[in-house]
Order: C-alpha cells, then sequence, then structure tokens
C-alpha cells in the first residue's frame, strides 16, 4: 500500500491531473483506493456495471475483446493512463474485459469522485475529453484498417462472389 503523499505525486505524472494543485491531487489520492492485481487477474468484465474509472500507478493492463466466443487482446495500457471513464462518463456496462498484464497497481476512482472531479475542474474535464477524441480517432483508424483487411480477404476467398 502506498501512503497519500506518495499516491499524489504519482497522479501529478499522469496527463489530467497535472494541473491539479497538490492538495486537490491529495484530496484524489485520499478518496481514491490503491490496488494491487496480480498477473492475468481481471478488474472488470465486459457487461459489468461502470462503478469507477482507474489509473495505472504502475504495470499494464490488457484489453480484452471477444468476436463470437473468441477472446483476443485488443490493446495494452500502460503506467499513468486512464481507463473506464468513458462508461461512467455515459452510465453504461464496460464495453470490455481489462486484466493485469504482470503485477498492476492501479488507483480506483469511484464514479461520484470521478463526475465530481470533472464538475468542479475544468481543466481535468478538458483533458479527459481529449483523451477521449484521441481514443475515438485511434478506434476510427483501427476499424478502417480492420475494413480494409477483411476487403482484401474477402477477395482471396475462393468463395467471394464473381463480378
Amino acid at each position: 500500500m502506498m501512503d497519500i503523499h506518495k499516491e499524489s505525486d504519482l497522479l501529478r505524472n499522469v496527463p489530467i491531473f497535472a494541473k491539479l494543485d497538490a492538495s486537490k491531487l491529495k484530496l484524489l489520492a485520499f478518496t481514491s483506493q490503491c490496488l494491487s492485481f496480480d498477473d492475468g487477474e481481471v478488474l472488470f468484465r465486459e457487461g459489468d456495471r461502470a462503478d469507477c474509472a482507474y489509473v495505472i500507478m504502475s504495470g499494464e493492463v490488457e484489453i480484452l475483446a471477444d468476436t463470437g466466443g473468441t477472446e483476443f487482446i485488443a490493446g495494452t495500457l500502460g503506467k499513468n493512463q486512464l481507463f473506464g471513464e468513458l462508461a461512467v462518463l455515459t452510465n453504461s456496462p464496460r464495453s470490455a474485459t481489462l486484466r493485469a498484464k504482470g503485477e498492476l497497481t492501479a488507483l480506483k476512482i469511484s464514479d461520484d469522485n470521478f463526475l465530481k472531479l470533472l464538475v468542479e475542474n475544468p481543466e481535468v474535464a478538458l483533458e479527459v475529453m481529449r483523451t477521449l477524441s484521441e481514443k475515438l480517432v485511434l478506434s476510427h483508424h483501427q476499424v478502417e484498417e480492420l475494413k480494409g483487411e477483411l476487403q482484401k480477404l474477402e477477395a482471396k476467398s475462393p468463395d467471394a462472389p464473381a463480378d
């Protein structure tokens, strides 16, 4: 377990919290829960209720996707990254399963505290919007790449309809 001072110092390295003053960082650390996860331990599953957001203090998490019963790693997140915020903001179920890749330490921020942080700190809200926008752009590019790959596979398939 980390102490409040160490947690608040680590939070200063998280881009969305970097502009917060020391007292707000300490309050965030105090109202959050520092958790440790073992390699392969699931933080949450797709479809779970979104009751918090997480910040990775050390280690990595894998984003798992499921395509008709086949699970695959869709991405990896590392130190100082925020995740789970979109489901909290939209009050919707988790869109993916996340599990620890190696030893992981993460700060769990309750949904109420996360939303209060955004309302009371416009600079944090703006950084969260920027981060979500970047994730959206990345997702769009990935979808376009997958569409291209799918079209190539369909063109090579012997069952492809003739024009």
